[in-house]
């Protein structure tokens, strides 16, 4: 199993357990603040993060195109956690993020399109199948 697969199922994990405990920490809140609240959490902890394993040559590796990119990255980050919590504040945490992973089918078009990424038969095949899913959830 390459390094990148352990790395992506650590994700998943705690992508998991980021929406239920993000759901435990709305009570009483609006999920506006919630969202404020623990996006300072994440800053201070990728910026220390980033302090310890990022080597001094990588940091000045920087560009302002590096920068532009990662920024924009950054802007539909937050277009994306801003409606994640607006749903999981007034709806199930189950749906909700089974519907957010959605955008691995929205990934895969832009890879596609942006990127030139292959767009192979399984790919579409389960892109197509993850679709379905969807619907069925969302009118569930």
């Amino acid at each position: 199993m390459g390094k990148w697969i352990l790395y992506a199922l650590i994700s998943m994990a705690f992508a998991g357990f980021t929406s239920v405990i993000g759901k435990l920490g709305l009570s009483g809140i609006s999920g506006d603040l919630g969202l404020a609240v623990r996006t300072c959490f994440v800053f201070a902890f990728v910026l220390m993060f980033a302090a310890v394993v990022v080597p001094l040559d990588q940091k000045r590796a920087l560009t302002w195109r590096n920068a532009l990119w990662l920024g924009l990255s950054g802007v539909t980050t937050a277009g994306s956690w801003i409606f994640y919590y607006k749903a999981i504040k007034l709806g199930e945490v189950s749906t909700v993020a089974l519907i957010d992973k959605g955008s691995v089918v929205v990934a895969l078009l832009l890879a596609w399109l942006l990127l030139g990424e292959t767009l192979s038969p399984a790919k579409v095949i389960g892109g197509s199948m993850m679709v379905g899913g969807l619907l069925i959830i969302a009118k569930g």
